[in-house]
């Protein structure tokens, strides 16, 4: 049996980025991933001649050199080397007024710049949003203090610096901005982003979305110039420089206990000891299949049902790739994502999309070729697009209907592209892939092929899930990291959980072990 300090379970992006903060403070660190690749959704696939980036359009709170965001500064923390692309916009959103009128935005990064376009879309509006904007600095400051807290924050500290975090933070975004006064034009271009995280904005908390916002806006976004197998495989070199050790092609079957704390992991490449760990699986994964049942926690069980009652497991994506034989500005291409929408209504189009495909007109495009000209070979382009799939027509799909399933809704989404921008790929595909979300729940082994997790809504938002950290984990030796944790979703949520739950884990540790490291 072999001896580690800490074994973390899955090697997604919370799981290095676990790895790398437990290795960094000198911890015997092991990762074991089931695959033959680092990243889970983080890497890459090939179709002919065309590498594939499968799941990251862009990542906030990178920055510049000269203005730092939080991720930028974690990974130079790691010692991670990451070769970015800056997004040149922050979106085209293509869709309808709460009044029914045409709506066709493009909104820039920076805080004045889009201030200054929202007042060209929204004439009056400047004033109103420079407020907005003042709320959503404060609540990303109070984001960082509560994470670095774990938990801790001062009260007083949070009166004194924080007021609007504690006042607004958990109200919906709808009714901040009603409050707020904020005109209702203004209301629908700032709508765009609920798509990423799958909550309409009458039931998204205000915290969550003015911190995704504000980074989104101010810092800007990047992609890596190597699709995020680039992220995934710096992250793990710097693991292995470390002086850890990952197993690939390796299984973690069953979590092994001493009375009632964690003492190892049973894996398919032999039992593991160890004093904690961080497994990046679903919860229901965890306490249905890994471990005794005398052992789950009554509070885990509580959760898990209330956190159905509550929604259900989170977005479940429908994603197709396809690779043209020409270049973007051969076919009209002018900006890096397409926001398509029936309607600015985020609670029409959440309702929608989880009826039918044929009720669902969301989806998102990106050429990634406008931020990265070299992502394909030369006179290429590669084109994505996502939407969301009902539970009930994926989890009713059979065999003989699951092509054309798949099929009918990639061809829809292209009809309505088409119509909405008056770009027609279609006679240019060269390679094709599309990924349902039984592909991402057999690939990531996730409940329904949900990516994020369960819905960051309600009472089981960001600000509750933070309050959350305070208290111990009720299973000692065992600390879940992912989408199921404190940050949510998303690509930067899930690196400043693992490094967040790490730090958790490290604490532990010293308290067990009477150490300094």
């Amino acid at each position: 049996m072999s001896k580690f300090d800490v074994v973390i379970c899955g090697a997604g992006n919370a799981g290095l980025s676990a790895a790398l903060r437990c290795q960094l403070a000198g911890r015997k660190t092991l990762l074991i991933e089931r695959h033959n690749l680092p990243g889970g959704c983080a890497t890459s696939f090939v179709r002919g001649r065309f590498e594939i980036e499968p799941s990251l359009h862009e990542l906030c709170d990178v920055g510049t050199e000269s203005m730092k965001g939080e991720i930028r500064e974690l990974f130079e923390e790691y010692g991670v080397k990451v070769d970015w692309k800056q997004v040149p916009e922050c979106y085209r959103f293509i869709s309808k007024y709460s009044d029914g009128s045409p709506m066709d935005v493009t909104m820039p990064h920076g805080i004045d710049a889009f201030v200054a376009k929202m007042e060209e879309y929204v004439p009056g509006s400047s004033a109103k949003m420079y407020e907005l904007f003042d709320i959503y600095e404060e609540i990303r400051q109070g984001a960082m203090y509560t994470s670095a807290c774990a938990g801790h924050a001062d009260p007083n500290v949070m009166r004194e610096k924080y007021p609007n975090m504690l006042r607004l933070g958990a109200y919906s975004v709808n009714k901040v901005f009603k409050a707020m006064k904020l005109p209702k034009k203004c209301q629908d271009i700032l709508s765009v982003y609920w798509g990423y995280l799958g909550v309409d904005m009458d039931h998204l908390s205000f915290f969550h979305y003015a911190s995704m916002m504000q980074r989104y806006v101010k810092m800007g976004a990047c992609i890596p110039t190597h699709t995020s197998h680039e992220i995934s495989m710096a992250m793990l070199n710097r693991f292995y420089e470390l002086g850890g050790t990952a197993w690939f092609n390796c299984n973690a079957e069953e979590f092994l206990f001493d009375g009632d704390k964690l003492c190892g992991v049973r894996t398919s490449m032999g039992d593991v000891e160890c004093d904690i760990c961080l497994p990046n699986i679903n919860p229901e994964i965890i306490y249905g299949h890994m471990m005794p049942k005398h052992l789950i926690p009554e509070r885990e069980k509580k959760m898990v049902a209330a956190r159905h009652k509550n929604g259900s497991p989170s977005a479940r994506m429908f994603t197709a790739y396809f690779c043209l034989d020409c270049d973007y500005k051969e076919l009209g291409f002018t900006n890096y994502s397409y926001f398509l929408g029936g309607s600015s209504d985020t609670v029409k189009e959440y309702n929608t999309i989880n009826k039918s495909i044929d009720d669902n007109n969301f989806a998102i495009f990106l050429c990634l070729n406008i931020a990265n000209p070299e992502a394909t070979p030369k006179g290429t382009c590669l084109v994505s697009m996502t939407t969301m799939g009902s539970s009930k027509e994926w989890s009713e799909v059979s065999q003989d209907n699951y092509v054309a399933l798949k099929e009918k809704l990639t061809d829809k989404m292209l009809r309505i592209f088409k119509e909405k921008t008056g770009i027609d790929i279609l006679g240019h595909i060269e390679e094709v892939s599309i990924a349902s979300p039984l592909t991402y729940a057999r690939y990531l082994n996730t409940p329904e092929g949900s990516v994020y997790g369960y819905e960051v809504k309600n009472w089981d938002g960001i600000m509750p899930r933070l309050m959350m950290l305070k208290e111990d984990y009720p299973i000692k030796g065992l600390r879940p990291i992912g989408a199921a944790g404190p940050r949510g979703d998303g690509y930067s949520a899930a690196y400043i959980c693992g490094s967040l739950v790490g730090k958790l884990a490290l604490k532990d540790l010293r308290e067990w072990k009477g150490d300094a490291k």
